[in-house]
């Protein structure tokens, strides 16, 4: 009985029900009705045989006996016979059953007639609407076939076909997503080959220029090394650049899975480091870590010391000769967070809520190292796993970058 729970299908099973039991109470009246018909037609030609034998001269005693008779004789079938009035005589010809008969008839077939308007009328309309409801389901799919999604169908009413709207919503849901995203990819990827073409310029123009002083002044070694080593600073700048773009195309498209699992802080941030820790001696500059060794956090290691790795560049790139980085971690009830700290030259108050866009560099950035894209990325890689990236700063004063991510039971894989 499932098809009950369309509300209209139960309007009119509802209405079937109603005309039946009327159809079945009035035909029931009208039985009885005609019985009584019936009766009178027949107490009629009892008293018009009545006075006819009467005049006859036959005793009263006779016809009162009669009447009540129910033998059947021989004599008395012979003469029915002879008169026409047997079984097979037609209705018609017999006048009692002619006047019982057609007005029975006739009036049945005049109220199964009127059953019969009520219920194909009703059923006509029951149909019309739901072939409407069809229609309008058929324009508003062929909508989302052309990937527009303004219209929607009908909902929030009981009934398998309400049920199968209901699926095909959620089916043009998927598809409206899926469309947004291929567009969101689409202007991605134009913005993405724009910004290839635009930080590529730079670079490629001074490689090109430094290859030209080494090509017309190859007799100068002190030249040829001194440009030799530029060229390889732009390459190395290229490099990097190209890398950062892909990492961070990978996470806007989502076709980055990050593996959690429990790992040591002290681990991550070492491996995090280790390649900088060359830079910053050259540069004069000091990185510290502080933090309980046995510590652990919940995340995708390799990706997280990505992030690291880039909030330390960061800092490296904006702290003066003698400058100290410090990273360091607590763990809270519910998050773990990892700071680095700087005494660099800090983040004005306009450039801060910027800092995280791709390709952003402020006005104080001058001539400092740096694509714009390492703080997008590590904000990127910290909420790609649930976590976040903030930061705090002051003008001459440093600047504070704290991720923080969700603790998470989970087992230690040293």
């Amino acid at each position: 009985m499932r098809f009950l729970y369309e509300r209209q299908t139960r309007k009119f099973y509802v209405f079937l029900l109603a005309v039946c039991a009327v159809q079945t109470c009035l035909l029931g009246s009208l039985g009885f009705l005609q019985a009584q018909e019936i009766r009178k037609i027949l107490v009629g030609r009892e008293l018009a045989a009545s006075s006819y034998l009467l005049k006859a001269g036959i005793p009263p005693g006779v016809i009162a006996s009669a009447w009540n008779q129910r033998e059947v004789t021989e004599e008395g079938a012979k003469l029915l016979q002879t008169i026409g009035h047997t079984e097979q005589t037609q209705s018609y010809l017999l006048l009692l059953a002619w006047e019982a008969s057609v007005p029975l008839i006739l009036l049945l077939m005049s109220v199964g007639l009127v059953f019969a308007v009520v219920i194909l009328t009703r059923t006509a309309v029951f149909f019309r609407r739901q072939e409407e409801l069809y229609e309008d389901a058929g324009n508003v799919i062929a909508e989302f076939s052309e990937n527009r999604f303004e219209m929607r169908l009908p909902a929030g009413e009981p009934g398998t076909i309400y049920q199968l709207f209901g699926s095909i919503e959620q089916l043009a849901q998927s598809l409206q997503a899926k469309s947004e995203m291929e567009q969101r990819a689409k202007v991605f990827l134009k913005d993405m080959i724009s910004n290839i073409s635009h930080q590529l310029k730079t670079p490629l123009a001074a490689l090109s220029m430094y290859m030209e002083i080494i090509t017309e002044e190859p007799g100068r070694e002190e030249v040829v090394k001194n440009f030799s080593q530029k060229s390889r600073q732009s390459l190395e700048r290229m490099e990097e650049l190209i890398q950062s773009l892909l990492k961070m195309a990978r996470l806007d498209t989502g076709s980055i899975v990050f593996e959690k699992r429990q790992c040591l802080i002290s681990e991550l941030v070492e491996q995090a480091v280790c390649d900088l820790i060359e830079r910053a001696r050259r540069e004069r500059k000091e990185i510290q870590i502080e933090g309980e060794e046995k510590e652990t956090i919940a995340c995708d290691q390799d990706w997280t010391k990505e992030a690291v790795g880039n909030l330390v560049k960061n800092a490296l790139d904006h702290t003066e000769a003698g400058g100290l980085i410090r990273i360091s971690w607590e763990k809270a009830p519910a998050v773990s967070r990892l700071m680095v700290k700087d005494n660099g030259c800090g983040i004005a108050e306009e450039d801060i809520h910027h800092i995280f866009k791709q390709f952003y560099r402020s006005r104080n950035s001058g001539d400092r190292q740096g694509t714009g894209l390492g703080l997008s990325l590590a904000k990127a890689i910290a909420e790609g796993q649930g976590g976040n990236l903030s930061v705090k700063s002051s003008p001459g004063e440093g600047s504070v970058f704290c991720m923080t991510f969700l603790n998470e039971t989970g087992e230690f894989y040293p």
